[in-house]
């Protein structure tokens, strides 16, 4: 653990001002220097009251044949949060979501912010354990759960929970008419930046997911410094499929639209096809997305001709392919767009990521090692700090990222201790390394923690390890990761089995993916003891000894 040095404290004012010089030299013409908040800093609900009002009839949201305008947005979330509040709901309520991309997502998420309530959105890949884990954690007495979602939900539903919410029961309730307008409730209009709004699960150092403390502030923040960094018209209109449970897609759906008063096209899942027939249709502007996504996306538009010249803001994240120059070159030729294919942003669950911005830093980035991640975006900075001192390192020099901004985290929630180590004199120290150039534009190397990354998402060897000891025939496991040509990396399981099981792998595997999220699904060899330290640790090295060469 990385412990900040007396002399980082005594050094860090001259740092930092060091470094805002040197990228004051690079920082690309047209972007503001300090955040720019289109409506003031005002609360959520606060953005959706005055986009209704002034922009009403603007759709919002657009999911299939679906659309729900500003003006709907307000009146339909104004109903479901009276009716929240009616069964009980209070300010600090915890209200778990347990749904993919769907307009009753969003409309739950203002509902519960509007009722003052506390919006945790559950991963709905979880399992039974998953699900409890989560529930168990939070304390949520309500959820909003997909009807598809019901049966795994109730497997691990807890005794706290009293009310269950789906799209029938949302329907019925927007429904109604007997239930607030906008407006009409006071309570509703309520609302304070500074408490808690959402706890956003992430992995840690333990393994086991930690619910991330945001505020409106935080959500606020985010969206406007990104904005800003971007110089997004208010006409944009963004195409996002990344789930929105996932802080990334809870950016670009729920809080960079509604900020800027602009439209997002959701997307229940990827499908090539579905997405250029959507781009072309709403004239999309904006999009993120894997490389592995944008290849067969260019591939389709180029073979059959469709249209893909409105997009002026592509992004990429390089989680398994790489951006190269090729693939930027590729881009402009099949869409013939002004906008530049890059790589999209360094950031994590902590910071409500979006830390970065690497507009206007076109072929530079590509030279960078191994994903550059540009600038920090306003208000934000970012320094590298030695692991073993916890002093500042100098430029080109690796070490441990460390950021400071407006959007960290409070807290993990009931976890002092396990704050209190990354938390230190305002800088989160996110386990991460890194590496700032001569102009101060960070690169990012790889993870300097256990963690693994299956198709871009996140994957804790110590969370499979925890999930397998639920296994009533399980005695013990070991995990870690090796890389993988189709996802990037996968996990590997050394499972010891307790006396007189029979399972087989296959079985232990069966479970796996009644238990866990299909990403998280190892691949299960096992063993008949493992290899442990005095203390009753696993010695992960004797187990990585196994894999051999090909690890």
């Amino acid at each position: 653990m990385t412990v900040l040095s007396d002399r980082f404290r005594a050094e860090i004012d001259a740092h930092v001002a060091d470094l805002r010089r040197r990228r004051a030299q690079v920082w690309p013409p047209g972007v503001p220097r300090e955040v720019r908040y289109p409506l003031g800093e005002i609360t959520l609900t606060a953005h959706l009251r005055h986009w209704a009002r002034e922009r009403g009839d603007r759709p919002a949201f657009v999911v299939g044949d679906r659309t729900l305008s500003y003006a709907q947005l307000d009146e339909q979330s104004d109903r479901l949060a009276a009716h929240l509040v009616a069964d009980g709901v209070r300010p600090g309520d915890r209200v778990a979501v347990f749904m993919g991309n769907s307009l009753e997502f969003v409309l739950a998420f203002h509902a519960i912010l509007k009722a003052g309530a506390v919006h945790v959105p559950v991963n709905p890949m979880f399992r039974g354990e998953e699900v409890r884990y989560e529930l168990e954690d939070t304390g949520a007495q309500v959820a909003v759960v997909a009807s598809a979602l019901r049966e795994v939900f109730e497997s691990g539903r807890t005794d706290d929970v009293r009310t269950v919410f789906d799209e029938t029961a949302i329907a019925e309730v927007v429904a109604r008419d007997d239930l607030p307008g906008p407006g009409d409730d006071g309570d509703l209009d309520a609302g304070d930046l500074d408490v808690l709004a959402a706890l956003n699960y992430t992995g840690g150092t333990t393994g086991l997911p930690k619910g991330c403390e945001h505020t409106q502030r935080h959500m606020l923040y985010t969206a406007a410094s990104a904005l800003t960094a971007m110089n997004t018209p208010p006409d944009d209109v963004s195409l996002v499929f990344l789930p929105i449970f996932w802080i990334a897609g809870e950016d670009a759906a729920l809080l960079l639209p509604l900020v800027n008063g602009s439209t997002c096209v959701l997307m229940p899942r990827w499908d090539v096809a579905e997405a250029w027939d959507l781009i072309e249709r709403h004239r999309v502007t904006t999009l993120v997305a894997p490389v592995d996504s944008w290849i067969p996306l260019l591939d389709r538009a180029e073979a059959d001709g469709r249209d893909l010249s409105s997009l002026r803001t592509p992004l990429a994240v390089s989680f398994v392919t790489k951006l190269d120059a090729a693939l930027r070159q590729r881009f402009t030729q099949v869409t013939g767009s002004p906008g530049i294919l890059r790589e999209a942003a360094f950031g994590m669950t902590e910071t409500h990521t979006m830390d970065t911005f690497t507009g206007g830093l076109a072929d530079r980035d590509l030279t960078a090692r191994p994903i550059f991640c540009g600038l920090p975006v306003p208000g934000t900075d970012i320094v590298i700090v030695d692991r073993e001192t916890g002093h500042l390192l100098p430029v080109g020099e690796e070490g441990e990222i460390a950021v400071r901004s407006p959007s960290l985290l409070t807290a993990y929630r009931g976890r002092p201790d396990a704050t209190a180590d990354v938390l230190q004199d305002g800088w989160l120290l996110t386990g991460d390394s890194g590496q700032l150039d001569e102009s101060g534009c960070l690169s990012y190397l790889g993870r300097h923690k256990e963690m693994l990354k299956v198709n871009g998402m996140s994957v804790f060897p110590t969370e499979v390890e925890f999930l397998l000891g639920r296994h009533p025939r399980i005695a013990g496991a070991g995990v870690l990761g090796m890389p993988d040509p189709r996802t990037g990396e996968r996990a590997v399981a050394f499972v010891m089995l307790a006396s007189g099981a029979t399972d087989t792998a296959d079985d232990v595997v069966a479970w796996c993916r009644e238990n866990m999220a299909p990403y998280k699904v190892p691949e299960v060899r096992l063993v008949d003891s493992l290899p442990l330290t005095a203390t009753g640790k696993v010695i992960k090295r004797e187990l990585a000894d196994r894999l051999g060469p090909l690890r």
